[in-house]
């Protein structure tokens, strides 16, 4: 299958640099451009992508408003949204991630990184940079103080009461930025055995991908921020 790209900047020579390199892929596509959150919330419907590049901040509607536009939409539910950013440590960034945004990357990232990114998403593992991730929410919950979400946001924490014990073993695992092999490890079971306790946990708590895992497990109280 063709992986259908959809590339969100407001500058227009930087999405023909991308437009290059993703049509240069075998396996890809950019199925249109936008140059602001709106119409890139519009051409993600009618053009059908699969991924969107989202840069964060954009004129008018910007990339966090477009990404939580995509993320309400249920007949969008497949589509995935990578930020792309020039400052990878950014509160924007997690608001994004609390929206619905599937991972994010770095502008400055090398083009083969950026063409994993795209296929990682569309593949639905969706969380780009585990560890770089988690870390970066880690960092955001402790530095803004809010490692009492439980209190804030009970109905997410009360969702947490309906995983089960393996459940939110498996959760804490990924909230650590381990990928399903590396879970499957630790845990003694098997990397099949992960993925549907992953997929049970997402359905649960009502996740579109690992990336909402994380920022819920940080939400929710079940695991606590950590600077190092």
């Amino acid at each position: 299958m063709t992986i259908r790209v959809l590339l969100a900047d407001d500058q227009a020579l930087l999405r023909s640099a991308f437009r290059v390199l993703v049509d240069s892929e075998p396996d890809m596509e950019v199925v249109g451009e936008a140059s602001d959150g709106a119409e890139a919330a519009r051409l993600a419907a009618e053009q059908r992508a699969d991924v969107v590049l989202m840069d964060i901040r954009m004129p008018g509607t910007d990339g966090l408003a477009a990404t939580r536009m995509i993320s309400a939409d249920p007949a969008l539910a497949h589509v995935r949204v990578v930020i792309l950013t020039t400052f990878e440590v950014d509160d924007y960034v997690v608001q994004a991630l609390r929206a619905g945004a599937s991972g994010f990357l770095g502008k400055g990232s090398e083009p083969e990184e950026l063409l994993s990114a795209i296929r990682v998403a569309a593949g639905g593992e969706a969380l780009l940079s585990p560890a770089a991730t988690k870390g970066l929410i880690a960092r955001f919950l402790a530095q803004q103080g809010t490692a009492d979400d439980a209190d804030r946001d009970p109905a997410r924490a009360e969702r947490l009461e309906s995983l089960t014990v393996r459940e939110r073993e498996v959760l804490v695992q990924v909230a650590g930025g381990h990928s399903n092999d590396e879970i499957a490890e630790r845990l003694a079971v098997s990397p099949l055995t992960v993925k549907t306790h992953v997929n049970r946990a997402m359905a649960k708590l009502g996740a579109r991908d690992r990336a909402q895992l994380v920022v819920i497990a940080y939400e929710s109280g079940l695991v606590r921020p950590r600077v190092e």
